[in-house]
């Protein structure tokens, strides 16, 4: 009978092998990090958009870049400036002499995976230009609609550290993230490697040799089969019991909307079928947890003073919740 009730009712191989190939080209280049690559993957096959946070020079633009390079499909990276307009992202009409008429013509955002650096770095205007191209994948012009191919992800990263001419990204933005991936230091022992690497200017020519391992076609595929795994109904309460916590904590001041909710079981999947399973497990949620919530809750100004982090919260938060087993 047990060996019935875990018996795989998906088959994972080509995901699995997929999946392992992509973190074998990348960690010849990147060193550590397999959190971060973990979750780049898990947002590419959820269909959610990343957003990447770490302070300069810890390969967040690079990490971003090989993951595009291991996918056969449209890349594209805009770099945003204070002075970017709307249409340097989504595109102008221009006047064509020939017809005598407007033609569209695409700015850089029509791409299968579109890598945006330092996102807060262009003011309101431009960062709101991103608001239907990310949730609905598809822009409005001059009265006209234009669909996004598929897939269509859009990879973001940000420097924490340094405010100075940059601009806080909106709720409403911040909340079409599926994850927000934080980047920290390296460990000695990895530091020690990266110089080694460079050292021998290793990196460089392996960059050169990286050959795309799945194709869009594959990704589309893929994210159905993502999409039909098991959740078990005690799972998905537990994930609505801490979305419901974060409305009620005296530490927050936002919590969770039903699109946190949504996001965490549909990250949740990924995982698990990451790490080879079909079905989700409590522990998948409690990992992925803080990467989807840590951008969508407020603290209260108190507990910011008290040098208080989302990710504490959201530890105690899981902490009182009894994990269903």
């Amino acid at each position: 009978m047990e060996d019935e009730l875990f018996e795989q009712r998906t088959d994972l191989t080509r995901l699995s092998a997929a999946v392992e190939q992509i973190k074998a080209t990348l960690g010849k280049i990147i060193v550590g990090q397999q959190d971060t690559i973990e979750l780049l993957i898990a947002g590419i096959l959820a269909d959610g958009h990343v957003l990447i946070e770490g302070v300069p020079g810890v390969a967040k633009t690079l990490t971003a870049k090989l993951i595009a390079k291991a996918i056969d499909a449209k890349y594209s990276r805009i770099q945003f400036t204070p002075d970017l307009m709307p249409s340097d992202v989504l595109g102008t009409s221009v006047f064509n002499p020939k017809t005598i008429d407007f033609e569209f013509k695409q700015g850089p955002v029509f791409g299968n995976i579109v890598l945006i650096d330092e996102i807060n770095r262009a003011p309101a205007k431009t960062q709101s230009a991103l608001f239907e191209v990310m949730e609905e994948r598809q822009i409005t012009i001059d009265g006209e609609r234009y669909k996004m191919e598929e897939p269509f992800i859009v990879l973001a990263t940000q420097n924490p550290v340094e405010q100075e001419g940059t601009y806080r990204l909106p709720e409403a933005q911040l909340d079409r993230f599926l994850f927000k991936v934080e980047v920290k230091y390296p460990s000695l022992e990895e530091e020690i490697t990266i110089l080694t690497q460079q050292h021998q200017q290793v990196t460089n020519e392996q960059l050169e040799h990286i050959k795309p391992i799945l194709s869009k076609e594959d990704i589309i595929s893929l994210r159905k089969t993502v999409k039909g795994l098991h959740v078990e109904p005690k799972i998905l309460e537990f994930v609505a019991k801490i979305i419901f916590e974060t409305r009620n904590n005296k530490s927050l001041f936002l919590g969770g909307s039903p699109r946190a909710s949504l996001a965490i079981v549909n990250a949740a999947k990924a995982i698990s079928a990451i790490r080879g399973r079909d079905f989700v497990t409590p522990d998948d949620i409690v990992w992925i947890t803080p990467s989807v919530l840590r951008h969508r809750i407020m603290l209260t100004p108190d507990k910011e003073m008290e040098g208080s982090s989302p990710d504490e919260v959201i530890k105690q938060i899981i902490q009182k919740i009894e994990i269903p087993r």
